[in-house]
């Protein structure tokens, strides 16, 4: 991968995780984002992890770590292979899904996780339906910021190699 376009690439995640800092609904965040772009256009299979994984981990060094991080991360680190299947055709509809997909996959890992660790819901089914029934104006917020973010990064990106020639000539994708 070209360092220029690496670097560039870099800065559009690092500027996406510094929007968790910026007042927001409840996980109305960037992260799925970033870890479906990254999978998307990292040509290093090991950067589309660790770029994503380390912005959440240094932003999270000030936002706090929680019980459930590891529940977290292993949503986003999954999220990574949706942008994997974006490498061959990134059509505004994939993108679309890809972003829906990520969303629908950190609800059910995170509050399955919620489930499990803490004593909100009884340890059985109804208490499982009910965990996920309460969390679904949370699903809503991701799933707005994750469409956001997703068209903002994949949208943006697109526009810089569209109206910059030296990007639209450096190749990062494999």
């Amino acid at each position: 991968m070209n360092k220029y376009k690496f670097s560039l690439i870099t800065i559009m995640i690092i500027a996406a995780a510094a929007s968790r800092f910026i007042p927001h609904p409840p996980n109305f965040s960037s992260i799925a984002a970033i870890a479906i772009f990254g999978g998307a256009y990292f040509g290093d299979k090991k950067l589309s992890f660790i770029i994503p994984l380390l912005a959440m981990f240094l932003s999270d060094i000030y936002l706090g770590f929680h019980r459930l991080i590891p529940a977290v991360y292993t949503s986003f680190a999954i999220i990574v292979f949706i942008g994997f299947k974006l490498r061959e055709k990134k059509t505004p509809i994939n993108i679309g899904l890809a972003a829906i997909s990520g969303s629908v996959i950190f609800f059910v890992i995170t509050n399955f996780a919620v489930w499990i660790i803490s004593n909100y819901y009884p340890h059985t089914i109804d208490g499982l339906i009910k965990c996920y029934i309460t969390a679904i104006p949370f699903f809503q917020n991701s799933l707005g910021g994750d469409l956001t973010y997703t068209i903002l990064l994949f949208g943006s990106f697109e526009l810089l190699k569209k109206y910059i020639p030296y990007i639209k000539e450096l190749k990062i994708e494999n």
